[in-house]
């Protein structure tokens, strides 16, 4: 089992200087975007558009979003509301992970120098930490993670 080097961001509290630089420094070969929605105005420069041009031309890395590795509308909203604690949503999370059977379709060469985005500065209470956990827990995948903050 090969151990693969992959990374994880969240653009808040980052200007777009310090996130590419980020990118750039930790030669991020694919940016994998785990947000369900990846085109809000509350974006900034992490609008999908946008965030595969920059990407492309600052740091010659690609981008692909995978909604199947966020959680659902209704997982994700309940928690933003307060109505969800953080145990019930991570619990939520990596039961969806399971029924979607990620560890069978995510490919070890989109991981391989790849890095989770989300929105959510520090990954402690983000769902792209346990998509990590999740699929060195499940897969044949060693992955060695180290969160971009």
């Amino acid at each position: 089992m090969n151990q693969i080097d992959i990374y994880t961001i969240g653009f808040t509290k980052k200007n777009a200087q310090t996130f590419f630089s980020f990118i750039k420094q930790s030669k991020v070969k694919t940016l994998i975007d785990v947000r369900l929605n990846n085109v809000s105005q509350l974006s900034g420069f992490a609008k999908r558009d946008d965030l595969k041009f920059f990407l492309k031309e600052l740091c010659n890395t690609e981008y692909v979003h995978t909604p199947e590795l966020a959680p659902t509308k209704d997982i994700l909203n309940a928690y933003k509301k307060g109505e969800m604690p953080w145990e019930v949503y991570q619990d939520k999370f990596l039961n969806l992970m399971s029924q979607r059977n990620i560890e069978k379709t995510v490919k070890s060469t989109l991981l391989d120098q790849g890095c989770l985005l989300c929105s959510e500065h520090e990954p402690h209470f983000c769902h792209r930490r346990l998509v990590i956990e999740y699929l060195n827990k499940h897969s044949k995948l060693d992955l060695k993670v180290k969160h971009l903050f």
